[in-house]
């Protein structure tokens, strides 16, 4: 069916002459639904001229084609495009229910809203997230606090990359402020307490520093500082030689080291010190049967604090933690007779090889007794050698002794060497006893040697006055 072109005029159409050989005249109203509707966008069309009525024609009922040719004419059909007559018009009529897509109401939700658009991805990372981090790492905890905080604001308006960054520097930012408050607390402690304990004066009375300490001062048990856990010691209470005391200095020495050289570690200053102190003890108890039992050798070092002053100072004491002692162990060399002198000059390798006997078993360590065998056996020819010196003027008591003594260690010194040559680890435990049973018998000659010469005979300290 094609479409009326717009510029044509909607003509009536002429009404057709009655014939036989015609069909049925139509009806107006159905010759009207058949007629051709102005489509709605065409322009109207001109009014058309006005044409002369016609002369009416009776109207002749429409006949059936295959209506017979006589008899009665039965009433006209009805119009099968007309509605019927109980049925109501269709504007009436309610609609049909949708369905599919015409189903979804206004206020339905659907799988896309054109009123909300996904956001778009991030495009960049922001930039306080990456310094927040990198100062994070370098222990700048108040500009990494500063630029995570920054980060994570900008971040969440400018939607940009980064979050995990700041996050991280936050956290380890939270850390190094930890650890820093941490840090300023120890040396703020440290601080106060060798404020508070560094200087006498802040001692009980009576007391005085470790560094103010003299060679023969006699003191008492050194209280610690504050700290249960801490070694360190301040300050100490000075009492006469004569009465109980804990503690005796033999000396001080001077540590290797420039003004600003760092800090040494706990081993390195302790053995340092001990190599210093040694020999600062062996002068001043000369006569070490004099120390009595339980004394050891103890020593006080600089603190960081007097470290970084430029101190350098070790006190080398003899001390007894456990309980006091009354008397000094110090044996003044030039109150010594020249006898005496000499005798403990001679004796002392000896007495210093025979301490560093190995801890452990033979069987447990037989290369460290072979070792200890050779130094026994040179202490023991070494002495011999510096007791027959000529031009001693030995006591009458004391000079058959000597020479007794002098067989004695040589013989020792040929068992210390068996010992030493010896592989086997039953055979040396065997030749070890040898060489000590030796060691026993010249101890008893060296009793009356020393009773000879007026030295002591291992009398304790609280029997000795100064």
């Amino acid at each position: 069916m094609s479409k009326p072109e717009s510029d044509a005029a909607v003509v009536p159409a002429p009404t057709p002459e009655p014939g036989p050989a015609s069909g049925p005249t139509p009806e107006p109203a159905l010759a009207a639904a058949f007629e051709p509707a102005a489509a709605p966008w065409t322009a109207p069309a001109p009014a058309a001229p006005p044409v002369p009525p016609a002369t009416p024609v009776p109207s002749v009922p429409s006949v059936p084609a295959d209506a017979p040719a006589f008899g009665p004419v039965p009433p006209p059909a009805a119009d099968p495009w007309a509605a019927p007559a109980d049925v109501p018009p269709p504007a009436a009529q309610a609609a049909p229910a949708p369905t599919g897509w015409a189903a979804v109401t206004p206020a339905s939700q659907s799988g896309f809203q054109p009123g909300f658009p996904y956001p778009a991805a991030p495009t960049r990372t922001n930039g306080f997230a990456i310094a927040s981090l990198v100062t994070a790492l370098f222990c700048l905890w108040p500009l990494a606090l500063g630029f995570a905080v920054v980060a994570l604001v900008q971040i969440s308006r400018r939607n940009e990359k980064g979050r995990g960054l700041a996050v991280s520097g936050l956290v380890v930012g939270v850390l190094s402020l930890i650890v820093s408050l941490i840090a300023f607390i120890g040396l703020a402690a440290v601080g106060l307490d060798e404020e508070r304990y560094g200087d006498s004066r802040h001692g009980p009375k009576g007391s005085v520093a470790v560094n103010d300490l003299r060679v023969g001062d006699c003191f008492d048990q050194p209280p610690l500082s504050g700290d249960p856990a801490s070694t360190s010691v301040y300050w100490v209470r000075v009492v006469p030689c004569t009465a109980p005391h804990h503690a005796e200095v033999a000396g001080t020495v001077v540590l290797p080291g420039g003004r600003d050289d760092q800090y040494p570690s706990r081993k390195e200053i302790g053995d340092g010190a001990e190599k210093l102190c040694g020999p600062v003890r062996d002068e001043y108890a000369l006569d070490s049967w004099l120390v009595p039992e339980g004394v050891d050798g103890y020593y006080y070092y600089p603190s960081i604090r007097s470290w970084m002053t430029g101190d350098r100072r070790v006190t080398c004491t003899f001390q007894d933690e456990q309980q006091p002692h009354a008397g000094s162990v110090r044996t003044d060399r030039t109150k010594l007779t020249q006898a005496q002198r000499t005798y403990l000059d001679a004796v002392l390798a000896y007495n210093k090889a025979l301490f560093a006997e190995p801890d452990l078993d033979v069987d447990a360590a037989p290369a460290k007794y072979r070792e200890w065998a050779k130094t026994m056996a040179a202490a023991c020819r070494k002495e011999v050698t510096e007791l027959s010196v000529n031009g001693i003027d030995w006591p009458e008591g004391a000079r058959a002794k000597l020479v007794e003594l002098g067989a004695l260690k040589l013989d020792a010194a040929n068992a210390w060497d068996t010992a030493a040559r010896t592989m086997d680890p039953a055979a040396l435990e065997r030749e070890v006893g040898k060489a000590d049973a030796l060691s026993v018998k010249s101890g008893r000659l060296a009793l009356d040697i020393r009773r000879a010469l007026g030295l002591s005979t291992g009398e304790q300290a609280a029997d000795i006055r100064a």
